[in-house]
């Protein structure tokens, strides 16, 4: 269990970042879903120990995270959103490399853990070639393959599948499946499929301060009957957003299609739908920011 207590930060500019965050993580898929400057990487660099907060503590079973860093990175996993690589360095090569990096000295043991590492990710076929060529999906499975040496009994991933096509997304996410049975895996996202896809547990971060945290499916049940929908023109939406509690709208076959909450049918047109994760999360963050304008 990673347990996040009054966690805060605030750059040297006088951004906050984090603002009093409480978070428990159990081992597993957790998903942490957030806008762009919600504070997502602030808080996995945080974790990560590459960043010190302003405040709060970070617990790893009996490691203090914060006053003994050394400690968690020796069982860490870290995929940040961007990742650099030499050029010309085969993948075979790159990944001896960065094993060494993490203290594997025994040549016999590091070979085998790279070649099983290349296999598991779905690499050994290109396993002689630059990384540097590698396409986006290719690139994010490497990344996989070197935040798994050492066997880390925490892994982040930071935005993995941003960019990424929909094939080597859902070879990616399975990929995160099947690692996430055993040990702590937090997963970063802007990206509400994931989230819906792989993690049994989730929260929903915004404006530096955890907003919403649980279970998707028993977080969803909160919005059972409440989610409506219709077909406006685009001269009919300026109307609704004014006059109804709007969560969502987007383009479907021409026509823009608005999700509303409410407790009985909004006005005449409107049909009932089962809410999903999408809607749970835009009605969260839009509630958010409407208390933090009030």
């Amino acid at each position: 269990m990673l347990q996040i207590r009054a966690l805060s930060h605030t750059y040297p500019n006088g951004t906050v970042a984090l603002d009093d965050v409480n978070l428990d993580i159990p081992t597993g898929m957790f998903g942490l879903l957030g806008p762009n400057g919600a504070g997502k990487s602030s808080l996995m660099r945080c974790i990560a120990t590459l960043q010190t907060p302003s405040a709060g503590s970070i617990r790893f079973h009996d490691i203090d995270v914060i006053q003994q860093p050394e400690r968690l990175r020796a069982t860490l996993g870290y995929l940040p959103q961007d990742f650099g690589v030499y050029p010309r360095v085969s993948a075979l090569e790159l990944l001896d490399h960065l094993a060494v990096l993490k203290g594997m000295s025994d040549k016999a043991e590091r070979r085998e853990t790279v070649e099983t590492l290349l296999a598991q990710v779905n690499l050994w076929g290109v396993r002689k070639k630059a990384v540097a060529g590698f396409s986006g999906g290719m690139r994010q499975r490497f990344g996989v393959a070197q935040a798994l040496i050492g066997q880390p009994r925490v892994i982040i991933v930071d935005e993995p599948t941003a960019g990424l096509d929909p094939e080597e997304r859902n070879r990616f996410n399975n990929l995160l499946a099947a690692i996430g049975e055993q040990v702590v895996v937090i997963l970063s996202t802007h990206i509400v499929e994931d989230v819906a896809d792989l993690c049994p547990r989730m929260a929903i971060l915004s404006g530096g301060r955890i907003v919403l945290s649980g279970a998707p499916q028993e977080l969803m049940r909160s919005l059972a009957g409440r989610v409506w929908r219709r077909r406006v023109s685009a001269a009919e939406l300026p109307r609704m957003q004014m006059e109804h509690q709007l969560i969502s709208h987007r383009l479907r076959g021409g026509d823009t299609v608005i999700h509303v909450l409410a407790d009985a049918a909004p006005e005449a047109g409107f049909e009932p739908v089962s809410a999903d994760l999408e809607d749970l999360y835009f009605a969260t963050l839009t509630a958010s920011r409407q208390r933090a304008g009030a």
